[in-house]
């Protein structure tokens, strides 16, 4: 499949550089050079995956992550020549898959556009198919559409949110620890990443609310998380 990727940076020469990579690898390379117009043709065309730079004209990439995620989940890449660690936790915290450093390899950068895309297409697989549904109280989670459902009400996720909470929810009140998570969410080999995980179980937890005044997911302390059980 000929996958679509938006580049939106304000720098012609870095979305040319990679483009020249990505569509040696099969791509379609869409451009974009401020935040507003990259809503825009997130709004007008088919895009797989995006990725954005944070410094743009109009709109910031924290701006336009946002924005993208009120109704989309594709995976987002955050391009930024910013390396402090706050940074890299504000962008995955508002809804960002990834964080890319400049400069950056853009060999790198292809392998992990390849590595998000096979992750987040792969629930359309006949396996997943055919388990259609995770139940744990009031929230089901569709493994077809990558949605959770509330109360009879949709909820957004990031894609690694998408994952995380499916790892939970396969096998309510097991502990899982932070190495299983970490590897689940990013599909890597773990490393010390903490700040990570904890902003997106933090997001989840927010976009989870409460039942019986009780979070859904529960820390167990030195061990790792768990969703709670479902009621008898």
């Amino acid at each position: 499949m000929n996958y679509r990727i938006l580049i939106a940076d304000d720098e012609v020469e870095i979305i040319d550089f990679l483009r020249l990579y990505l569509e040696k690898d099969g791509y379609h390379v869409i451009e974009s050079h401020n935040g507003k117009d990259a809503l825009q043709k997130l709004k007008s065309e088919k895009i797989d995956l995006a990725i954005i730079d944070i410094m743009m004209p109009y709109l910031n990439g924290y701006e336009v992550i946002k924005e993208i995620r009120e109704t989309l989940n594709i995976p987002i890449l955050l391009l930024s020549a910013k390396n402090e660690n706050r940074d890299k936790v504000l962008g995955l915290g508002i809804g960002a898959d990834d964080y890319i450093t400049k400069p950056c390899d853009p060999l790198e950068v292809v392998a992990r556009v390849d590595a998000h895309l096979r992750r987040y297409y792969r629930f359309g697989s006949k396996q997943e198919v055919e388990k259609r549904m995770l139940v744990v109280d009031d929230l089901k989670l569709d493994l077809n559409e990558c949605i959770l459902i509330k109360n009879n009400k949709k909820v957004e996720l990031t894609s690694i949110e998408f994952k995380i909470l499916k790892l939970l929810m396969t096998s309510p009140g097991r502990v899982y620890t932070k190495q299983q998570i970490y590897e689940a969410g990013w599909g890597d080999d773990y490393i010390v990443d903490d700040n990570n995980i904890m902003v997106y179980i933090s997001k989840i937890r927010e976009k989870l609310g409460q039942s019986d005044g009780e979070s859904y997911i529960k820390t167990i302390r030195g061990l790792g998380y768990k969703i709670n059980r479902s009621k008898q």
